[in-house]
């Protein structure tokens, strides 16, 4: 009798707890707080990120009014023999002014002044114009063997133009007929075209001290 009745008491109880349990209200899970008092909020480095660039594009400077390009003076600063002059010198303006480019040009240089003897009709004619000016005393010449005149006899290449009419008058006066002609080249040169207020101009020679021998040229806006 005993054990039976210790059955239903421990029966009871079980079914009163599980009541208890399961009509209990419990607090939600959205209704916790985001953080403890006093610890900062946890932000995403996406929503950081986002912030930023809207905080940056509010500080961008408006694009040019059609006033303030009416206003605008074009010039262009060069010759840069080398690109990376150009880019160093263009990345010194470009926060200075309102707009910038640059553009490749081809110039001629002068590479020298050429003294030689008109080619014969062949090698060994070539040969015997050489064996003539070795008897007189002449040994810097070389036969031309390619390009544009092969069998040519080269006397010289000479930077300065004085000094290859001097060559040309020491041979001339051993019963020869040399001939000077200039030696050039199509080398690139770089400009930096740039558009700046013309009631403030800027002062890019300043800005680029070590290019004292560049030049400024007015062009039309772009």
């Amino acid at each position: 009798m005993f054990i039976r009745v210790l059955f239903l008491l421990l029966l009871a109880l079980n079914i009163g707890a599980a009541c208890w349990l399961y009509f209990t209200p419990r607090d939600s899970a959205g209704e916790l707080p985001d953080a403890d008092p006093g610890v900062p909020k946890l932000v995403l480095l996406s929503e950081n990120e986002h912030d930023s660039v809207a905080s940056n594009a509010e500080m961008a400077s408006p694009a040019e009014t059609r006033a303030d390009l009416k206003q605008d003076v074009c010039a262009s600063v060069g010759p840069f023999s080398t690109q990376a002059d150009m880019r160093a010198a263009m990345n010194t303006l470009t926060p200075l002014v309102a707009r910038i480019q640059f553009r490749e040009q081809r110039t001629t240089e002068v590479r020298g002044y050429w003294v030689y003897l008109p080619a014969p009709s062949s090698r060994e004619k070539a040969l015997a114009i050489a064996r003539q000016l070795s008897s007189k005393g002449i040994s810097d010449y070389y036969i031309v063997t390619v390009g544009e005149q092969p069998n040519a006899i080269s006397l010289g290449l000479f930077r300065d133009q004085g000094n290859a009419e001097k060559r040309k008058v020491e041979v001339q006066a051993l019963g020869f007929e040399p001939q000077v002609t200039q030696r050039s080249d199509e080398v690139p040169s770089y400009w930096i075209d740039f558009a700046q207020n013309g009631r403030e101009p800027t002062d890019w020679r300043a800005r680029l001290p070590a290019n004292a021998e560049l030049q400024q040229k007015a062009v039309e806006c772009f």
